[in-house]
């Protein structure tokens, strides 16, 4: 059966302007991360892009290694892209990047131009796209000099093979060179992707002053630190989470008895506004204007559905967020 998207799709969704470009994001963007490889549900993934797409979220977040593995996330929404969402393309803002290991030999890696042209041209095949919307540089290169890697992105968009540029994983020195360079060669940098949560802060630290100084949008990922903003681990490590498992990012002895009190009580005002912790934790970061939109993974339909509610409740008084600082000080 043919899909054929909701008529009242962007009535509830918010968008916010990109820095100083002229695009905009939905507050709730949807990243493929670790749920759209090879090892997922084709059908689930489609049913998890269909509630997003119904819902109003329009940006739709890839990198070359996403999967697992690497490159099937790119596969799988490509093939997805073309059986459910042909005719909405336009509709869409799809983003990928480059910057972390991809093929053997010195060329599948960081920044270089080599590395990136290339990369993309192998991400567009797997999604059978001629553009994609943003092109990011996924984390910064140590060895390639950075007017090289600016140099890449700003012949990607001359080449047509992006609309605009952005950079993930930049220090805040990095990225004022980084912008600086962008804007010289008259490609700017429009977005920067850092991880920010309630327990990653060093955004604070420079870098959101900086963007909105500088008219670059941001759009943090890992907002629920890796699932620990959730209700999941209120009561201790359940068997089948992420922190259970010997791989991944959230490991068991980050959930300490000190983090636990700190994810009850934080717990307690999220009952208190309405909202379950992961709402909370999402509102809290897109209550700064100078935060575009917030990335948002799913393993389920329902998760993604959960996370839209955010959106009823962005205010937070100065009594909570207070409330808020006192008990994430207490580690």
């Amino acid at each position: 059966m043919s899909y054929t998207p909701k008529k009242t799709r962007y009535a509830a969704m918010q968008y916010r302007r990109c820095g100083n470009s002229g695009l905009k994001l939905s507050a709730i963007s949807l990243g493929l991360w670790h749920n759209f490889g090879h090892v997922d549900q084709l059908e689930n993934c489609s049913s998890i892009l269909k509630l997003a797409f119904d819902h109003g979220i329009t940006h739709f977040d890839l990198a070359n290694n996403y999967g697992p593995p690497p490159g099937s996330a790119e596969e799988n929404f490509g093939r997805l892209l073309k059986r459910d969402f042909s005719g909405y393309r336009d509709e869409m803002i799809i983003s990928t990047k480059a910057g972390y290991t991809m093929w053997d030999g010195p060329y599948g890696d960081w920044g270089s131009k080599k590395y990136l042209v290339s990369s993309l041209d192998q991400s567009l095949k797997r999604m059978d796209l001629d553009y994609v919307d943003i092109f990011y540089h996924h984390r910064p290169d140590p060895e390639t000099p950075l007017e090289e890697t600016m140099a890449a992105l700003d012949l990607i968009v001359r080449q047509g093979k992006a609309l605009y540029v952005g950079i993930s994983n930049y220090g805040v020195e990095e990225t004022a060179k980084a912008v600086a360079l962008l804007d010289k060669l008259g490609t700017p940098c429009i977005i920067h992707q850092p991880k920010y949560s309630m327990y990653e802060r060093w955004i604070e630290n420079g870098l959101l002053d900086l963007l909105g100084k500088e008219g670059v949008g941001c759009i943090p990922f890992s907002p629920l630190a890796q699932g620990m903003l959730t209700d999941k681990y209120l009561k201790g490590i359940p068997e089948d989470s992420r922190a259970a498992k010997s791989h991944g990012f959230l490991k068991k002895d980050q959930i300490t008895s000190e983090v636990l009190a700190q994810l009850n009580k934080l717990n307690v005002i999220a009952e208190s506004r309405g909202q379950k912790l992961a709402q909370m934790a999402l509102s809290w970061i897109l209550r700064d204007d100078r935060i575009t939109s917030v990335l948002v993974g799913a393993s389920k339909p329902e998760q993604l559905a959960d996370s839209l509610k955010c959106l009823d409740s962005i205010y937070f008084s100065k009594a909570e967020l207070d409330q808020i600082e006192n008990i994430l000080s207490k580690a």
